[in-house]
């Protein structure tokens, strides 16, 4: 294909989150599909969270359109979009207020319960304040109890509370990526995750990590964990959780793609963990797996997204 139709199209990657690595390989795996394309592509490595000398890095490289494949902060909590908004460049993804709210995970979570949609019971801490398990305790009224950082992606900073001797140490290593804190009741049962591309549900993908934890590890290391996809479930929760995938976006308002992260309990009751803004592009990744069984090339979902992002900078 002529690279006439997206002129040069700039990789984002790297960043200066804890997912950085995994953002590189986002990006490379883009870029050379891209490439091997016919497209024009400039990989853009961000090392500095300065937003003038971000500016500068990407002002300095002529770019039509920009692919973000920059995972945590920086590429989804809506500060690099707003940096391509303000250079008037047209991007991949989600704008910046669907970015920021999908970001925390505690505006996520208040944001769908009060649109009645199913979470898990949650105490949040806002403040940086440490608090005693006692307290999480008389919300949550259960255990395990899952400590998480409100805004770290890929399992960073996540406990699983079984006891109370574990409490003080995971809630001083999740305090320690910022002040906010969320605090779950772990729902029992399986792990699904749900691929939304242009408002189309892709196949849901079952994650089984062979550790008790879909951990950072178990994500990121090849045959820590068995996905699943199509998942092996009745329609009618299939139905379900696309639904509630759906619907999640459109409270949220992402544009583009976006994975809805479920734990299912053993009554077939679903409950949403989180959004991801910016799905992964590794060769582990679970976005590209359900669009490839959606009967979409890597490349395909690479392309659509960039003429969605097109289409986001008429409609402005």
């Amino acid at each position: 294909m002529s690279d006439r139709k997206f002129g040069t199209i700039g990789v984002l990657m790297g960043g200066y989150s804890s997912e950085r690595e995994v953002s590189l390989r986002s990006g490379q795996a883009v870029a050379e599909a891209l490439s091997l394309e016919g497209h024009r592509v400039l990989l853009i490595d961000i090392i500095t969270d300065d937003v003038a000398k971000i500016i500068r890095q990407i002002q300095a490289v002529p770019l039509n359109v920009a692919f973000i494949a920059l995972h945590g902060r920086l590429g989804e909590d809506g500060i690099i979009q707003e940096i391509l908004e303000k250079l008037e460049i047209p991007y991949t993804g989600s704008g910046v207020k669907a970015s920021q709210m999908a970001f925390n995970k505690i505006l996520t979570q208040n944001a769908l319960k009060s649109a009645g949609l199913p979470v898990a019971e949650n105490f949040c801490v806002t403040d940086g304040k440490i608090v005693d398990f006692k307290t999480a305790w008389n919300y949550i009224k259960s255990t395990p109890l899952v400590v998480k950082p409100a805004c770290e992606g890929s399992s960073i900073g996540v406990h699983i509370v079984r006891h109370p001797s574990e409490w003080e140490q995971a809630f001083k290593n999740a305090l320690s990526y910022g002040p906010q804190v969320m605090v779950e009741q772990f729902i029992r049962g399986r792990e699904f995750t749900s691929g939304i591309f242009d408002r189309e549900a892709l196949p849901l993908v079952e994650i089984c990590p062979k550790s008790n934890f879909f951990s950072f590890s178990a994500k990121y290391q090849k045959g820590a964990t068995k996905y699943i996809c199509p998942a092996e479930i009745s329609e009618n929760l299939t139905r379900r959780i696309k639904e509630l995938s759906l619907a999640t976006v459109e409270i949220l308002g992402c544009e583009g793609f976006a994975r809805v992260d479920f734990r299912v309990d053993g009554n077939e009751q679903p409950f949403i963990l989180e959004v991801n803004t910016i799905p992964g592009f590794t060769g582990t990744s679970l976005f590209p797996k359900a669009a490839h069984e959606a009967g979409y090339s890597f490349v395909q979902v690479c392309e659509k997204l960039l003429d969605l992002a097109y289409g986001k900078e008429i409609k402005r």
